[in-house]
């Protein structure tokens, strides 16, 4: 049986356009019978701050020091995982700041982030986001670029061997078109989950 793919999602309501994608990818997973967990950070009431003694921790390079049993327990489902999935809408061109606050605690030292020996490595993470956008206007504003390099370059980096960024844009601006575009994009995020 292989390894789950570990999804990390970000959304705080039961009825957004992100929840259909993150349902959408979800099925296609079930009918490729890939085995999954998924984080619902908002759902979770995952704390996003650093409390004194994490930021300690992580700026003194302290790999002995504990970690919280949350952050614990998200590093054990990544571990678990061969395929990190990142699920989340597009707000002032970046992830929500609950899913910010999850990479400020899980990427911590001897686990994202090497001092000595290895780090935790995925073979796959996939960013599956949400915009009003479409790719056409972030790429004109220059955000499209900027929010892909900073969450397959910074975030990700070298914690996977393969990683990629799909955006779904155009809730937004797409009128009269948006229910076909809509169900493309929730189309493309099932294919997705039965393809990884």
């Amino acid at each position: 049986m292989r390894a789950p793919v570990h999804v990390v999602y970000a959304h705080p309501s039961e009825r957004s356009f992100t929840r259909e994608v993150l349902d959408a990818f979800l099925g296609g997973l079930v009918d490729s019978g890939r085995p999954y967990t998924v984080s619902d950070l908002y759902a979770m009431d995952f704390r996003s701050e650093l409390t004194p003694a994490e930021y300690a921790r992580e700026s003194g390079a302290d790999v002995e020091a504990p970690v919280p049993e949350d952050v614990a327990a998200e590093q054990a489902a990544l571990a678990a995982a061969d395929t990190w999935v990142f699920v989340y809408p597009v707000w002032w061109a970046d992830c929500p700041a609950r899913l910010k606050g999850w990479f400020d605690r899980v990427w911590t030292v001897g686990f994202a982030r090497a001092t000595v020996g290895p780090r935790t490595v995925a073979e796959k993470a996939l960013v599956l986001c949400t915009a009003g956008y479409d790719i056409a206007e972030l790429q004109a504003s220059g955000c499209y670029g900027a929010m892909r390099t900073v969450m397959l370059t910074d975030r990700i980096g070298e914690r996977a061997t393969a990683s990629e960024f799909v955006l779904l844009g155009g809730s937004a601006g797409s009128g009269g078109e948006w229910p076909a575009l809509k169900a493309e994009h929730l189309a493309r995020a099932a294919e997705l989950g039965r393809s990884l």
